[in-house]
């Protein structure tokens, strides 16, 4: 026991950064982080296929306030009990903690889409261009949950166990000092797809948004295995947490809808949808705060 504790990977005594009077939340600037990674990539590989940068940050702005909302419904939905009360108030209350990342990415999607939608460029193109990205901004993300000491997996005795204070341990595990490091999984899992996904990219000539399906497969693949680990709160259907089984039938739909797009061996589509694009004087978009609060 002493060899695996002095062999663990420690956690950050505190999530708070303070500088004089300012107070930082390490989750949410590590956040902010991963969206500006996001941005930098996908900006880099859209502006190769011929796009403006400006729609990318217009499109971030846009998808990263609607992914907000989104992760929040879907955590409101799927844990209902853990919404603080009164509920009316609560279910707003994301600074005390909840982010659903499958309600997340699915809005921040649909909105993104749109916004490249009305101004007149390819919404395959974009989707493919923009998942590496994506995908880089999901596992960097994921060490704001070593911040917090949550979101964490099963005891082990493994060298690499994540050591968890007491006070963030679950009762029923609360005599364990190390437990697996999830984040830290997701995180290298990630960073191996987004390697695979660029790599893949430049060999192949496929049809959009097929990229895009297979970064979704990627990620639900790797999320199962992480769910089977996971030891924090969560509905159970048939033995299988709730996110598992989300991510077996999101897997399934993203490997089919992969399948379908590769065989046609098409390439990608030009940027731009129509020759003559939308008024490009284009709203800022709304402003936003990085919550303080876990994602699912």
């Amino acid at each position: 026991m002493l060899a695996a504790l002095i062999a663990s990977i420690p956690s950050p005594s505190t999530g708070i950064l303070h500088l004089g009077p300012l107070k930082l939340h390490m989750y949410g600037l590590t956040l902010l982080a991963a969206i500006v990674l996001c941005v930098w990539l996908t900006s880099a590989r859209w502006k190769r296929l011929g796009g403006d940068s400006d729609l990318v940050l217009r499109v971030a702005v846009w998808g990263v306030g609607a992914g907000v909302v989104g992760a929040r419904a879907y955590h409101d939905l799927t844990s209902w009990n853990e919404v603080p009360t009164p509920k009316i108030k609560g279910i707003f209350e994301i600074w005390q903690g909840g982010l659903g990342i499958w309600g997340g990415i699915l809005l921040g999607t649909i909105v993104g889409a749109w916004v490249v939608r009305r101004a007149g460029a390819n919404v395959a193109a974009f989707l493919d261009a923009a998942a590496p990205g994506l995908l880089l901004a999901q596992g960097v993300g994921r060490i704001g949950n070593w911040w917090n000491q949550e979101l964490f997996g099963k005891p082990t005795s493994l060298p690499w166990g994540l050591k968890i204070d007491a006070a963030h341990r679950p009762l029923a595990y609360a005599s364990h000092a190390t437990y697996h490091p999830t984040f830290l999984y997701e995180l290298i899992w990630d960073l191996l797809g987004v390697a695979f996904l660029l790599w893949f990219a430049k060999r192949r000539q496929i049809h959009a948004p097929a990229l895009f399906a297979l970064y979704v497969t990627w990620y639900c693949f790797g999320r199962f295995f992480e769910e089977l680990l996971r030891i924090d709160p969560a509905h159970h259907i048939f033995g299988l947490r709730l996110n598992a089984w989300v991510s077996l039938i999101v897997f399934v739909l993203g490997a089919v809808a992969f399948q379908r797009l590769y065989a046609g061996k098409q390439v990608f589509p030009r940027p731009h949808r129509r020759k003559k694009p939308l008024d490009p004087q284009h709203p800022a978009g709304p402003k936003m705060s990085i919550p303080k609060g876990r994602v699912r």
